[in-house]
């Protein structure tokens, strides 16, 4: 399986280490937005988009880059269940079960014709305000507890497991 993993991690590389674990698994490539084309993405059979948090938020950039996905047209070959895909988050605070961060994305990418099979969230490090006052929060994440858990992830997904949602404690 032709793996890719668009990843924006600014603050302290968080989201790329887990990125990193999943592409072992998955033997995949892992980019920032920048670095990658939308026109390569029909090339790949999974295609993993990730970012820290920020207020709540996956970054910008990511966001951007999946809005420049092209919606699929009337009669288009692509369909949901050749364009798959998945959402992988880091952050500072738990997702909130009511108004999860990942939501956004995977309902944009919903709309692009990707079929949204499962996402992943952990804690990592966070020094935003007010965290910084007392030099952050989470230290010591992402752990190795959470990169096992991120292999975990992305072996299932090699799998074509069913849709779930993961998220490392």
């Amino acid at each position: 399986m032709k793996t890719l993993l668009v990843c924006t991690s600014v603050s302290h590389g968080n989201t790329r280490r887990v990125a990193q674990a999943m592409a072992e698994v998955l033997d995949a490539r892992v980019v920032a937005p920048v670095e990658v084309e939308v026109s390569d993405l029909p090339g790949y059979d999974l295609v993993g988009f990730g970012s820290g948090v920020f207020s709540q938020r996956l970054h910008r950039d990511l966001l951007a880059f999946a809005r420049s996905v092209p919606r699929p047209g009337p009669g288009s070959r692509s369909t949901a269940s050749t364009r798959r895909a998945f959402v992988f988050a880091t952050s500072g605070l738990p997702e909130l079960a009511f108004a999860p961060f990942t939501r956004p994305l995977v309902r944009l990418l919903e709309g692009r014709g990707f079929e949204v099979v499962d996402t992943f969230t952990c804690r990592a490090l966070d020094t935003w305000m007010p965290f910084r006052l007392i030099g952050g929060i989470n230290k010591q994440r992402p752990d190795e507890d959470d990169l096992v858990a991120a292999r975990a992830f992305a072996r299932r997904l090699g799998k074509d497991s069913a849709t779930t949602t993961t998220t490392a404690t």
